[in-house]
């Protein structure tokens, strides 16, 4: 128990890098957002919201999954990592050359994708900025798969703030799209570069290492779990193409910013995916199961400590965190945010990691996406037509939900997750307790709250919320020993900074301050 103990520790501390790394990352990029919609009218906010929609979309799509065969092959091919590594440079510069390459030759392509030519003028530096970032983003990916943690937080921190960075200089000097592409594909350049010099130094002169034979398994393994990836994303974007095709760029405006949540929690996400994904990947190679469910269940316990309770807090103040973040032009988002939201508590459900350790299961996801597809389509078609907006996104939750469901199941079976494990989520159920309780607590401070500012709302129902969330949870015997073991240290920690010793007692004091700290 104490090795089992030991490891939860340490991909707790790897997970919290990452959420940090990308917490601040995502600080940096939310101002961008705030100073267009203050500086672009509504239809060219539009606009830029789809120029980078289809960069986005293309980017997690043509890659197909290729890079994150990194994590299964770079710990089982000692001796030919370099190999690894070149092979996806080589994959992701095709595929991301064929984007170019079609919109050089084709760029009304981007008039068919949203019914409108507004974006034509800008194929090509789409089709680059596409190349760029495909190439790009294996510089986080490599330093992870690589078990440098510390060193992807840092790429990743200073990949957002040269991104924010350059996207901000474009927008105050020339608020238009065209600037925003161009910063973005100077960025891209720039971390590429960084890229090249990471790999130099680690995997030596790699380019002088491609062997087919394990360009093959990494087909073999990374092509039918990455075009479930590829679905995947189809899955979550559709919707948004749906929008911008039916109602155009204002229209899809307002759809956006009624969606911009998801890019918050996604970087709890995306900062536990790739860690889960190595440390399964590793339980499963050395036959420990039990272990695996183990880890799976503190990870859903973790993942329902923060999700629950931003679920609970921005369904009653969600309102009023639109109208201050995005002025109120945009109030007409909130029942889009609002149905967004219900996604949140059903992001605890963990698969994509287990399926990927188990290589055999690999065909799973893409016969279950491949159905999801079509039922999405056809539903995304009728809710459009008949209930505008909101028809899209109640589509959209409700097919993502689903989907989340089955490959949760089909995920716990392969490990043999049985009733009897239902204990290891009990906390899940407290923190669910505990959410509601605060939540109830939170809208009667919201009426009392009525007429207020935005500002004042929000400051003062989150005071309200967390206050009572983490009352109950305590009360509740959520925390472990070790954890509110922590929580005391820290704040004595912060006593003694604040006041020295004295903030001690006694008995502490005897044992000394370094003690305290330990």
């Amino acid at each position: 128990m104490p090795e089992i103990s030991q490891q939860s520790g340490s991909l707790t501390s790897r997970a919290t890098w990452l959420i940090f790394a990308k917490s601040l990352a995502f600080a940096f990029g939310f101002v961008l957002p705030l100073l267009l919609v203050r500086r672009l009218s509504q239809t060219e906010f539009g606009l830029y919201k789809q120029a980078f929609l289809v960069v986005g979309t293309a980017s997690s799509i043509l890659p197909l999954g290729f890079s994150m065969s990194a994590f299964y092959f770079l710990p089982r091919e000692s001796e030919r990592k370099g190999a690894v590594v070149f092979n996806i440079l080589l994959f992701n510069f095709f595929v991301g050359g064929l984007a170019l390459l079609a919109l050089v030759l084709r760029p009304s392509l981007i008039e068919t994708l949203f019914n409108s030519p507004a974006l034509v003028p800008h194929a090509v530096l789409l089709g680059l900025l596409i190349l760029v970032w495909v190439m790009s983003y294996f510089l986080e990916i490599s330093a992870l798969a690589n078990q440098e943690i510390g060193l992807s937080t840092v790429f990743i921190i200073c990949a957002q703030l040269t991104k924010t960075a350059l996207l901000l200089i474009a927008a105050i000097s020339l608020p238009s799209v065209r600037a925003l592409l161009c910063a973005a594909i100077i960025q891209g350049g720039l971390q590429i570069i960084a890229l090249f010099f990471y790999l130099r130094s680690r995997f030596g002169s790699f380019w002088h290492e491609f062997d087919w034979s394990v360009m093959r398994r990494q087909l073999g393994y990374a092509l039918p779990i990455g075009s479930a990836g590829l679905l995947y994303v189809v899955l979550t974007d559709l919707h948004n193409y749906f929008v911008s095709y039916r109602f155009g760029p204002a229209a899809f405006a307002v759809y956006a910013i009624g969606c911009f949540s998801l890019p918050l929690v996604g970087i709890i996400g995306e900062s536990v995916g790739p860690v889960m994904i190595a440390r399964i990947s590793e339980l499963q190679k050395e036959g420990k199961t039990r272990e695996i469910i183990q880890t799976l269940a503190g990870a859903m316990r973790k993942l329902s400590a923060i999700y629950f309770p931003l679920y609970g807090l921005l369904l009653v103040v969600g309102r009023e965190l639109i109208a201050f973040v995005f002025t109120k032009r945009y109030l007409g988002s909130w029942p889009i945010f609002a149905i967004n939201l219900t996604l949140l508590p059903f992001l605890i459900l963990i698969a994509d990691p287990i399926i990927r350790a188990h290589a055999e299961y690999r065909f799973f996801l893409l016969k279950v996406r491949a159905v999801t597809i079509v039922v999405l389509f056809t539903a995304l078609w009728l809710g459009t037509k008949y209930f505008g907006l909101v028809g899209a996104i109640s589509v959209m939750v409700g097919v993502s939900i689903v989907d989340r469901i089955i490959e949760a199941i089909k995920a716990w079976r392969i490990v043999h997750v049985t009733s009897r494990d239902i204990g290891l989520l009990k906390d899940v159920g407290k923190v669910a307790v505990a959410t509601l309780a605060a939540g109830s607590l939170t809208a009667v401070v919201r009426l009392l709250t009525t007429g207020q500012k935005p500002f004042v709302i929000l400051a003062v129902c989150s005071i309200a919320f967390s206050c009572a969330y983490f009352a109950v949870v305590w009360l509740l015997g959520v925390p472990l020993a070790e954890e509110r073991k922590a929580v005391r240290n820290r704040i004595t920690r912060i006593q003694v900074l604040i006041w020295g010793e004295r903030a001690l007692d006694p008995l502490t004091q005897a044992k000394g301050v370094e003690s305290a700290l330990e």
